[in-house]
């Protein structure tokens, strides 16, 4: 490979030398960084030269936690419905209906992207929209769905199939029979129920690709990777065969909740590792669910619902013992464990497990992640740092959204919902945060809407039409900070640190352009960045 000379405001996030005028590449990797002249003269005439004048160049950024067929499937293959605040329903049933007159030949319909709020629909909605054909229709928080009665008649979800589940996960009418809305662990599962070809899964994934990469970012962790499509391991091994990936991918596959045997599970998920993984697609880990989320009262916590004494959410995982033995299996593997923990109770359950398979495996450094964090207690912040677990926060998520927080309030009480979404006490208590978007099931991936709200606790005005405010500021935090929740702490989480997060001599050449400094212009200029270029290994594989 010929040398790259890459020129522009370098901001490398390494702290022996954070800034620089110029890059050397030499295959794929940085062989130099600091001063254009010498660069230059390092590079040689021959050299390709990658000049991005004023703008400011970073490491290529990193997501840690996102769902990457699906992210696919949404763009290309279903009816998404966009950022629609506050939800409107009959605007909802415009888009839906419209997708269904391009793709009349579908057997099952899929939409997402609404919201739940005060005004509850059922089944008879979408049987206006669809009554022929199946139809679902997931949340943006994706952890529910609403299905018309053929979608449900498809699904086999029934009175019977109800009581079994549990009323707080299949709603019944007067009659006891379900009324459409489903949530958690049979929402989830449902979604991966639907059909898909080989093929269009490797689309998908390419669309996702692209996705990402006019984004800014180089790399990516799929939560979950097989949680929508079971045979997605195989399709991105095949795509990185076919020398199609760039965007570098790695991936958690699911666990049940409180499997018979975690061990036997860890040992399936190592085999996939053998089997698929390569330098594109890697399997680094183990996925599980914990809980739900608490706008559909199955979030975790600690303390009762206040609308609803004597119930504090849904415990998928919480068998103490399996998950201790999950975890040590995992490390004698060289895995990490990543579990959905959006309550506090999730989160202290998680953290004591940890600290238990720590006192049986001697090693303090297993990085396991616990993403969301929607509520967590003063205590969890240290516990965080001192087993080195990783707190995945979503600054996306930290605004006031009227309807949402007024709805949180009467869940779980103001003192409560004001103290949401936490980031700053996590990095005061030492623990390597990192940031996620969780898209495609929350609407948005941006890394300067990240850096914006990180820092703002809001949302840029005009967006949402000043119906979000600022919420819990003194978690606020800073534009570096912000910077290496992005970058290098993502790659220490993924055990990654010594090959991309920062530019720096010999790690691979991943680099994001914008054109904008995030460190220091006005925060309204960041709020609206633009992505100039996206480099990975050396190659431009995205410019504007």
């Amino acid at each position: 490979m010929n040398n790259i000379l890459v020129l522009g405001n370098i901001i490398t996030l390494d702290k022996k030398k954070p800034f620089a005028k110029a890059a050397l590449v030499k295959d794929g990797v940085f062989a130099y960084i600091g001063d254009a002249e010498e660069a230059k003269s390092l590079a040689g005439g021959d050299a390709k030269v990658l000049d991005y004048g004023e703008n400011f160049i970073y490491p290529g950024f990193l997501e840690s936690h996102s769902h990457g067929l699906l992210g696919g499937y949404r763009s290309i293959g279903q009816a998404a419905l966009g950022l629609i605040y506050p939800p409107d329903y009959a605007k909802y049933s415009e888009a839906i209906k419209a997708f269904i007159a391009k793709n009349p030949d579908r057997d099952i319909y899929l939409a997402a992207g609404w919201e739940e709020n005060e005004e509850y629909v059922s089944k008879t909605y979408l049987d206006e929209i669809c009554p022929d054909k199946p139809l679902i229709m997931n949340t943006g928080g994706g952890h529910s769905c609403l299905l018309n009665t053929k979608a449900l008649e498809w699904a086999g979800i029934d009175a019977e199939y109800a009581k079994k589940i549990g009323y707080d996960q299949v709603h019944v009418d007067e009659n006891g029979e379900p009324d459409g809305y489903i949530c958690e662990t049979p929402a989830i599962q449902l979604i991966g129920r639907i059909p898909i070809v080989f093929e269009d899964a490797k689309s998908y994934l390419l669309e996702w690709q692209r996705i990402l990469l006019e984004k800014g970012f180089t790399a990516v962790a799929d939560a979950g990777a097989e949680l929508f499509y079971k045979d997605v391991s195989r399709a991105y091994h095949e795509l990185e065969e076919e020398c199609k990936l760039k965007l570098r991918t790695y991936s958690y596959l699911m666990v049940p909740d409180n499997p018979d045997d975690p061990t036997a599970e860890v040992k399936r998920i190592a085999h996939d590792r053998a089997k698929y993984s390569g330098e594109y697609y890697h399997v680094i880990g183990v996925k599980a669910f914990l809980d739900g989320v608490t706008e559909a009262h199955t979030g975790w916590v600690i303390d009762d619902y206040l609308d609803k004494p004597g119930y504090h959410g849904l415990e998928r995982f919480n068998d103490h013992d399996k998950m201790v033995e999950l975890i040590t299996a995992a490390d004698a593997e060289g895995l990490s464990v990543h579990v959905h923990s959006e309550g506090d109770g999730a989160t202290r359950f998680m953290l004591g497990c940890i600290e238990d398979a720590e006192k049986i495996t001697g090693d303090m450094d297993q990085r396991n992640v616990l993403a969301h964090l929607h509520f967590v207690t003063p205590e969890e912040f240290s516990q965080m740092a001192d087993t080195k677990s990783i707190p995945a926060v979503a600054p996306l998520w930290t605004a006031k959204a009227e309807g949402e927080y007024d709805n949180e309030v009467s869940y779980v009480g103001q003192e409560m919902a004001d103290s949401a979404f936490p980031i700053k006490s996590f990095f005061d208590a030492g623990a390597d945060v990192v940031f996620h978007s969780d898209y495609p099931i929350s609407p948005i991936l941006d890394v300067k809407r990240s850096v914006y709200m990180a820092e703002t606790r809001s949302i840029p005005e005009p967006e949402f039409g000043g119906l979000a405010t600022q919420r819990n500021a003194r978690e606020a935090i800073t534009r570096e900070q912000s910077l290496r929740a992005m970058t290098i702490n993502v790659a220490r989480a993924w055990k990654q640190e010594n090959r991309m997060g920062t530019i720096e001599f010999g790690k691979l050449a991943n680099m994001s352009v914008f054109d904008c400094d995030f460190l220091h212009d006005d925060i309204d200029k960041v709020a609206n960045a633009k992505v100039v270029a996206t480099i990975v290994d050396g190659e431009e594989v995205y410019k504007a």
